[in-house]
């Protein structure tokens, strides 16, 4: 699929199809993409943890309030996102770079899941990124160590309907020239 198409199809999708299926080899097929994208230093921090099983996806859905839960009913799989800490950014002595730290790490791992997003889209399947989670009970499903920030859930599945694209800000609203 043509990149400016694809970018273009791709939507945050609240509802999806009852009885998708997606294999583990598709899913390693858009880890492998995500893993394409730039780090720092080529650090590559971002980790991911997949429920596949309906067990999984059921105990990854508990761990979201309400209204995600059923914004990602019938997702394939669920997946939770986190980064290695006190790596990207910081220097050999463990002493920040800059006032970001371990901003850096999210940023990079902002970056993969773009990847992630874009090359699930050109498989045919749908995602949605969902920041608004139960940590604690994340890391007891996965058993995600402390060394790790967990960021998001990423739903992914087929979409049940076409989403309206949202507005997007005019590029004076977001961009300065000089």
């Amino acid at each position: 699929m043509e990149f400016s198409k694809l970018i273009e199809e791709r939507r945050s999708v609240r509802k999806y199809k009852s009885g998708v299926e997606i294999t583990k080899a598709e899913i390693e097929e858009i880890l492998k993409a995500a893993q394409q994208a730039p780090s720092w230093k080529n650090s590559q921090t971002g980790r991911y943890y997949i429920a596949l099983s309906p067990e999984a996806v059921s105990a990854v859905s508990a761990a979201l309030p309400s209204f995600n839960q059923n914004n990602s009913a019938n997702a394939a799989a669920l997946i939770v996102t986190a980064f290695e800490m006190k790596n990207a950014g910081f220097m050999p002595d463990g002493s920040q770079v800059n006032e970001l730290g371990d901003q850096w790490g999210a940023y990079d791992l902002g970056l993969q899941n773009s990847y992630f997003i874009l090359k699930a889209k050109e498989l045919g399947y749908d995602t949605l990124i969902m920041g608004i989670r139960d940590e604690k009970a994340l890391r007891a499903v996965f058993n995600i160590p402390a060394s790790q920030q967990v960021t998001a859930v990423l739903a992914l599945g087929k979409r049940e309907n076409d989403p309206t694209a949202p507005k997007r800000k005019e590029l004076e609203e977001i961009a300065v020239f000089k």
